[in-house]
């Protein structure tokens, strides 16, 4: 059956992927949509798109039925579910068969049986793939979990037979915590998936995480793509992803290539999939089945020339796989980044906001779904884009990955963009010692992020672009008129350092610093003098629109740079890099204030207001705790004094830097 229209049952990058593809193959694209997302870049892009609930997505994506409707309502030949939300539910999966359409992806049997860990691992038994060994079948009874695992002997891995993305895992390495180890991880499986069943297994404490991307016509006929590396993971989380795995053997690869075929060849895959396994030495053990498109999946299609999606319709068309295993063949290197909105200085929790800037790199592939000036909400995954770069070898794409993370500049939210450079250029990583915890274990040293070599040219340069730039008098300005251009007015006498004009600059990490920019000397040259005292004299002058070059003495710096939505940007030779510029006085008694008034640090609920107006409150006193994105955050005070002004209740949401109450001194 040729597909016509497609209803794309997702949001953000992935929409937006599926959409390209749909459309190259003269299918047209329809997407769904939340309030929340009236106006996100996926709806913008497809171009069509179906308003189907509130902004939770229990409310919209999760909502079997309202998916459903929709899809009638464009007349859609099939539904993509994309990743997440309903890409794995078995009774979404009837619910579309049931309705006339076809469903892209396994089937539902398929699915069911997927998506119960305890049932996965029996299906690979079936098919003699390794397992890790440990107590057979889910449990349930907290003593008869506890008292298996003291006869396996720690440590042992607690693991909820419906979790998936690294959630519903608990490591047990004490007995003293055992019984509290047990129960919050029952309470977590019956909270999040459903199911108080566990299954207990062998811990692997350094082993690295392989995954085959597999693809079946639904007949028997079932292909791999070769194999992912996913090994680098904050708490069982995928940060960053390559393909194939570096530094294994091949023979070791294609034994696990084998059984991954073999695996989906007893159930009659259809789709796409893909087959996850522990590395261990010379030993590798089958994890878990993931029955759908992967957030990875650009790494495989770098390497393999092919376009998965397009290759998922062929197969839900009926048209089988076109291809056999020996038409495959790896293709150089390729590695995956997911830049997140999310704080490392706040246990990387997500950030949301109101993308001011947001600027990424050229020369690689970026799938993204969002734009600046879109905001990013408490509602969802707060993924900004994914980085990927396919090089002739793994030294090369690594070196490449670095490059243009230090390119990319993010205002309005915080980001894990410093983190995921750290990764890209560290020297274990690059030599792949590294297992799924290692992440975990240096987290202090990834976290920090390298100095610039020479902050205080570029800080100069920022000052220098936002005086000039700023002076709307074209014959004022120094870049178009430089004879013309002689310098501010100077006082009646007095130090020539006092002479010019001030800018305080705030760089991303929130230091601040005045800066004083001198006259104008012979050829465009400007003097800035920093609160240390130290001085620069450079020179400027813009070559082409947005191009400059900045000369310090002997030495030339070509930059990109642009004033705009309040910041200056500048591409330099260390990076981008971004600055908010203000008059001094914009900051006068600002630290005093800023101190005294509450903000919310996040975009999410009230869940309770801690104090009420009047009360007295000590320096760190929790003021209000709000939920977002299923954390709880409170919210303290940055001084004591008496709460006043207090502007929500309990159940309001709030935006991200929003002021919810002030602490006024007290008159003590």
């Amino acid at each position: 059956m040729k597909i016509k229209t497609l209803l794309i049952a997702n949001r953000g990058e992935i929409a937006c992927r599926i959409a390209r593809t749909a459309r190259a193959s003269g299918i047209t694209p329809v997407g769904v949509h939340s309030r929340a997302d009236a106006n996100g870049l996926h709806v913008r892009e497809i171009g069509h798109s179906v308003c189907i609930g509130a902004g939770p997505a229990s409310e919209s994506y999760l909502k079997i039925d309202a998916v459903i409707d929709a899809a009638k309502s464009v007349g859609a030949d099939a539904i993509h579910p994309g990743y997440g939300f309903l890409a794995e539910n078995p009774d979404f999966a009837r619910a579309v068969e049931a309705a006339g359409m076809i469903f892209m992806g396994p089937t539902p049997d398929t699915l069911e049986r997927f998506g119960d860990k305890a049932s996965a691992k029996a299906a690979a038994v079936a098919a003699e793939v390794p397992v890790i060994s440990g107590a057979e079948g889910a449990r349930s009874d907290p003593q008869q979990i506890a008292d298996e695992v003291r006869e396996m002997g720690l440590p042992v891995l607690l693991k909820a037979v419906g979790g998936g993305g690294g959630r519903g895992q608990r490591l047990v390495t004490d007995e003293t915590t055992l019984v509290e180890d047990i129960e919050g991880t029952l309470r977590e499986a019956k909270s999040t998936f459903g199911s108080e069943g566990l299954l207990l297994e062998r811990f692997l404490p350094e082993a690295r995480h392989v995954e085959v991307q597999i693809a079946g016509d639904g007949k028997g006929h079932v292909v791999h793509l070769f194999e992912r590396d996913c090994t680098l993971q904050r708490r069982h989380q995928k940060v960053i992803e390559e393909a194939p795995a570096w530094g294994l053997p091949r023979t070791l690869m294609d034994d696990i290539a084998r059984d991954a075929v073999r695996l989906g060849e007893t159930l009659d895959y259809r789709g796409l999939g893909t087959v996850e396994f522990l590395v261990a030495g010379d030993e590798y053990f089958f994890l878990e089945v993931n029955p759908r498109i992967q957030v990875e999946h650009p790494v495989t299609e770098a390497i393999t020339g092919l376009d998965l999606v397009a290759l998922h319709l062929r197969i839900a068309e009926g048209a089988g796989l076109g291809l056999v295993q020996d038409d495959l063949t790896i293709n150089g290197h390729a590695v995956e980044a997911r830049l997140y909105a999310e704080d490392p200085a706040m246990q990387f929790a997500p950030s949301t906001g109101t993308l001011s800037t947001l600027s990424l790199p050229s020369g690689l592939r970026i799938d993204s779904g969002v734009e600046e000036g879109d905001a990013v909400t408490p509602y969802y995954d707060p993924m900004i884009a994914k980085l990927i770069v396919h090089a002739p070898d793994r030294e090369t794409a690594l070196a490449r990955l670095a490059t243009a993370l230090d390119h990319v500049a993010v205002e309005g939210v915080e980001t894990n963009r410093a983190f995921l450079t750290a990764l890209a250029r560290n020297h274990e990583f690059e030599r792949m010692q590294v297992h799924t915890r290692w992440i975990d274990g240096r987290l202090d040293e990834l976290t920090q992020a390298p100095g610039l070599t020479r902050p205080d040219l570029w800080k100069a340069t920022a000052a220098i672009l936002f005086v000039t730039q700023s002076r709307s008098d074209t014959n004022a300005n120094p870049w178009t008129n430089r004879d013309a251009f002689t310098g501010w007015r100077l006082g009646l006498g007095g130090d020539a350092i006092e002479a010019g004009q001030r800018v305080t600059l705030t760089d991303s990490d929130e230091v601040s610093e005045e800066l004083r920019i001198g006259p104008v000397k012979p050829g465009a040259k400007y003097t800035v003098h920093s609160e240390n005292g130290e001085a620069l004299t450079l020179s400027a002058c813009e070559l082409t629109p947005g191009r400059w070059r900045v000369g310090e003495g002997d030495t030339v710096h070509l930059i990109d740079a642009r004033l705009h939505a309040g910041v200056i940007e500048l591409d330099t030779p260390e990076g981008r890099l971004v600055f908010r510029p203000a008059a001094p006085l914009a900051f006068a008694g600002g630290d005093a204030a800023a101190d005294r008034a509450v903000t919310s640090p996040l975009t999410g609920m009230i869940v309770e207001i801690k104090v009420s107006d009047g009360q007295s409150v000590a320096e760190g006193e929790v003021v209000a705790v709000m939920e977002s994105m299923k954390l709880e955050i409170s919210i303290r005070a940055a001084a004591a004094g008496i709460a006043s002004n207090i502007s929500v209740s309990n159940g309001d949401m709030v935006d991200r830097g929003q002021v919810i109450a002030e602490i006024l001194p007290s008159e003590e």
